[in-house]
């Protein structure tokens, strides 16, 4: 009896340890973006440029981790991204518009590097020497986000603008929280140099939204309405963008998944390891007690002598 006490006051001190580990040291290190990022996001609509009539068209973007550059505490990504003719899929990295004429446009490689717990962007000795520096969250929110205004990089402005909450919305039974970016004609590089081209300066502007899920941060949806004008006024780029039912489908089961995942070693373990480490405990010292008990020799009645030796 006293064997099995012990083994449930062990078993028990075990759990109540567990919950408290749980609770004290897993949300720093499960709440951080992974370092093996790999993946392609996907959005479609319609775009016009330079006059033409608009076109059903595809945009790409490829974000992976450099997961050698990478750190405990940041993360180091290249994007690439472009914007294609069509809706037949394209495997990365995005073609060349000077191979291809289904190309709309091509961005530039963007390097940049971010906090594995904020999510918000961070100087980093690992980046190229020419790389741009980047403020603000860039690919995601930060785990447990808020209902509050976070600052967001734009890359064609090269700053980070203002991602304010605007509300809620459910995606096929995940709650997201919608953040609205609002740019209105900004003085803007509407167009990179590229070959024997030099950049074309003009004004932008844009709306997005941004459907966030606030356990994990993960952007679940997008859609982006932006307009690049010359600085003559000659609407140069036309785009309305939208993640596709296909890309969001994918992204709202990413996130169930993980936020099961976090709700299971967040809040599913301490309560098992503080509830049944207690009763364990509790069992334990019972059967402690009692076996101290059996043990202990009845007294004698007092006019019981002692034998006394022949």
């Amino acid at each position: 009896m006293k064997i099995g006490g012990r083994v449930l006051i062990g078993l028990g001190v075990f759990l109540v340890v567990l919950a408290v580990l749980a609770l004290t040291y897993a949300p720093g290190a499960l709440k951080k973006t992974p370092i093996d990022v790999d993946t392609v996001t996907q959005l479609e609509g319609q775009g016009a440029r330079l006059g033409q009539p608009g076109e059903q068209v595809t945009a790409y973007s490829w974000s992976r981790v450099d997961s050698d550059a990478s750190s405990d505490d940041v993360a180091v990504f290249r994007t690439d991204t472009c914007v294609v003719l069509g809706t037949e899929p394209i495997e990365p990295p995005c073609p060349d518009p000077r191979d291809d004429d289904d190309v709309f446009t091509v961005g530039a490689p963007d390097y940049f590097a971010t906090d594995r717990s904020t999510a918000e962007s961070v100087d980093d000795d690992a980046l190229p020497s020419d790389a741009v520096p980047h403020e603000g969250v860039v690919n995601k929110w930060p785990f447990d986000a808020e209902q509050r205004t976070y600052p967001y990089w734009d890359g064609v402005l090269g700053r980070a603008v203002e991602a304010e909450f605007d509300r809620t919305e459910d995606l096929d039974g995940t709650e997201a929280y919608v953040y609205r970016v609002t740019i209105d004609d900004e003085p803007a590089v509407i167009a990179p140099a590229s070959g024997d081209s030099d950049e074309i300066r003009g004004t932008y502007s844009d709306v997005k939204e941004i459907f966030v899920d606030p356990g994990t941060g993960a952007i679940l949806d997008q859609t982006d309405n932006q307009q690049r004008r010359l600085e003559n006024g000659d609407l140069a780029v036309d785009l309305n963008l939208a993640f596709t039912d296909d890309q969001v489908a994918a992204n709202v089961e990413d996130a169930q998944a993980d936020n099961r995942s976090l709700n299971l070693v967040l809040v599913v373990v301490p309560i098992i390891g503080f509830v049944g480490g207690a009763l364990l405990l509790i069992a334990g010292l019972l059967l402690l007690r009692r076996a101290g008990r059996r043990g202990t020799p009845a007294p004698r009645a007092r006019h019981e002598k002692d034998p006394v030796g022949v």
